[in-house]
């Protein structure tokens, strides 16, 4: 047997005030899609802004539903919509923010695990990494180069 370390590095902003004026704009996208989330079962709230290469930004947030598996995450939301509209554009960065109607989520909130499959499935289409910033709905921003530091062992059409 052997033992292998995996490392990952994130930097961390104090505050989305502290971020780069472009991704500060992109989060307050996020912030603003957040409102327009469906969440009467989780009362949780997400909302995600994409940029893509062509200059579009597409946001999404996420869309519950009485049959639990059949709402979709805000991250799944954007990504899919991007991928439908611009086939082509590649998804360069991503913002995250995610608030609790019942209490304030001041630790940065990264994807679940099927959106992080989903975004490594366009990382890998792409062969572009996709930088991600999230965050709560206040507190730190966490940003991430790519999806390989959140799922490290991804899964993709290579293993099929």
């Amino acid at each position: 047997m052997k033992t292998i370390a995996i490392t990952t590095e994130f930097n961390v902003f104090d505050a989305p005030t502290d971020l780069p004026a472009p991704v500060q704009e992109l989060m307050e996208k996020a912030v603003e899609a957040r409102k327009n989330a469906y969440a009467p079962y989780s009362q949780f709230r997400v909302g995600v802004a994409l940029l893509l290469d062509n200059g579009e930004v597409i946001t999404g947030s996420n869309q519950e539903n009485a049959a639990y598996p059949s709402g979709l995450c805000a991250e799944r939301v954007a990504i899919f919509y991007a991928g439908a509209k611009y086939p082509q554009a590649k998804i360069m960065q991503m913002a995250i923010t995610a608030a609790s109607d019942t209490n304030q989520t001041t630790a940065p909130i990264p994807p679940c695990g099927s959106c992080r499959q989903s975004i490594a499935e366009y990382e890998i289409k792409q062969e572009v990494p996709i930088e991600i910033y999230f965050m709560g709905e206040i507190g730190a921003v966490y940003q991430s180069d790519s999806l390989k530091n959140l799922l490290p062992f991804m899964f993709d059409k290579k293993f099929l």
